[in-house]
C-alpha cells in the first residue's frame, strides 16, 4: 500500500455548504445530484454552481439515496427504518421496511441493478453484528440474505461487470463481495480487504474497474483494485479541514469525471476532478 496519498487536498474543491449533515450523496441520470439531511430533507443540486433546493422531506434522517429511470428517488431512512421513495414533485411514500421475520433496522445504502433489482444494506445494530442485505425485485418482492451476521453493513457498489456486489463492513473494518445470481440473488460472501484502525463508510466505482472506498475516520479515500489487490491512499485530510468525515461518494458530471463526496462533518459536499469517469450507474424503469 502506498501511505503517500495520490492527490492532493489542494485539488478538493467545496461545491456546497451549509447542508443538515449530508450522508449520502447521488448522481440522478437528470443531471443533478442528489443528498439527504439528518432532519429528512432531500435536496436536489446544481453540479454546476453548488446552489441547492430542499425538494422533499421524509420527517426522519436520510442516509444513502439512489435514483431509478423516471428520476424517483429511494432513500434509505434511519428514523422509519425504511426505504422511502420520492417523486419528483415531492411526494414521498414507504417503499419497504424489510419483511415481516425480518424488518429493516438501518437501512443504510441502496443500489440498483441493470435488471431493476434494488438492493439495499441494512447495517444492524452498532457493534452487535447483524447487519444484511435485502434484494427488493423489480416486482416489489423483498428478499432478505441468509446472512444476517454481518459487522455493520454500509455503502455498496456494483462492479462494472454487473456480476458482483461490493459492500463495506464498517466494523470489520474492510470490504466484502457478493456474487449475484441469474436473478439477482445474493451469494458466496468473501471479505476481499480488511482496512485495520479505520471506520470505511462509502464506496465507487471508476469504469477501469477500480473501487473508491471512503472513511469517516480518519479522513481518508482509498482507491483499490480487485484485480491485483494493490491499495493506495487517494486522498488524506489528517486535519480535518477539507474531507471532515467523509461518508457516501458518487462520480457525477457529463463525463463522470467528478468525484463528489458527502462531508458529514463539514456539513459540505466536496468534489475532486479524477482523470478517470466513474462506473455508470443503473437506473431501470419500474412499473
Amino acid at each position: 500500500m502506498t501511505t503517500q496519498p495520490l492527490l492532493s487536498l489542494d485539488r478538493v474543491d467545496l461545491l456546497a455548504e451549509d447542508l443538515d449533515h449530508p450522508e449520502g450523496i447521488a448522481w440522478g441520470a437528470d443531471g443533478f445530484l442528489y443528498a439527504g439531511g439528518e432532519a429528512g430533507q432531500v435536496y436536489r443540486i446544481d453540479p454546476q454552481t453548488g446552489q441547492f433546493e430542499e425538494m422533499a422531506n421524509t420527517g426522519g434522517f436520510v442516509l444513502g439515496l439512489c435514483l431509478d429511470g423516471k428520476h424517483n428517488i429511494y432513500a434509505c431512512d434511519e428514523h422509519h427504518a425504511a426505504i422511502m421513495r420520492i417523486g419528483q414533485s415531492g411526494e414521498v411514500t414507504q417503499y419497504t421496511d424489510g419483511l415481516p421475520q425480518r424488518r429493516m433496522r438501518i437501512p443504510n445504502f441502496p443500489v440498483f441493478d441493470a435488471r431493476g433489482n434494488l438492493y439495499v444494506s441494512d447495517s444492524g445494530d452498532w457493534k452487535e453484528d447483524n447487519g444484511t442485505l435485502y434484494r427488493i425485485a423489480p416486482d416489489g418482492t423483498v428478499h432478505v440474505s441468509e446472512r444476517q451476521d454481518l459487522a455493520f453493513t454500509n455503502g455498496m457498489a456494483l462492479h462494472p461487470d454487473g456480476q458482483t456486489l461490493y459492500v463495506i463492513l464498517s466494523l470489520l473494518p474492510g470490504v466484502a463481495v457478493m456474487s449475484l445470481g441469474p436473478n439477482g440473488e445474493l451469494a458466496d460472501l468473501e471479505v476481499v480487504l480488511e482496512l485495520p484502525q479505520t471506520v470505511p463508510d462509502g464506496l465507487a466505482f471508476d469504469q477501469e474497474g477500480k473501487l473508491y472506498i471512503s472513511c469517516y475516520t480518519p479522513d481518508r479515500i482509498y482507491r483499490f483494485d480487485p484485480d491485483s489487490g494493490a491499495l493506495d491512499t487517494l486522498l488524506e485530510d489528517w486535519e480535518h479541514t477539507v474531507l471532515c468525515s467523509p461518508t457516501n461518494m458518487a462520480f457525477a458530471g457529463q463525463s463522470l469525471s467528478q468525484l463528489v463526496m458527502a462531508s458529514l462533518g463539514g456539513r459540505t459536499l466536496v468534489q475532486v476532478s479524477m482523470s478517470t469517469s466513474g462506473s455508470p450507474l443503473h437506473y431501470p424503469i419500474l412499473e
